[in-house]
């Protein structure tokens, strides 16, 4: 199973909290733009769960695939 990430960017302001909770999943390119896997397996779940907790705009979605 898998789970789907989205970051609302109207409401990302690049703080830096995801990236620091799971760089496995989130990234600032050379540009200094976020950049993120769309799809993440289970073993990286609780990662976006803390990136998610942890984001001061709430920016971060979580949701489980079928």
């Amino acid at each position: 199973m898998t789970a789907r990430v989205a970051v609302d960017t109207a409401v990302c302001e690049l703080h830096g909290q995801c990236v620091e909770a799971a760089p496995e999943v989130f990234a600032f390119d050379g540009g200094g733009q976020l950049q993120y896997r769309e799809t993440v397996p289970d073993d990286e779940v609780t990662a976006v769960q803390d990136a998610q907790f942890l984001c001061p705009t709430q920016a971060i979605a979580l949701s489980r695939d079928a």
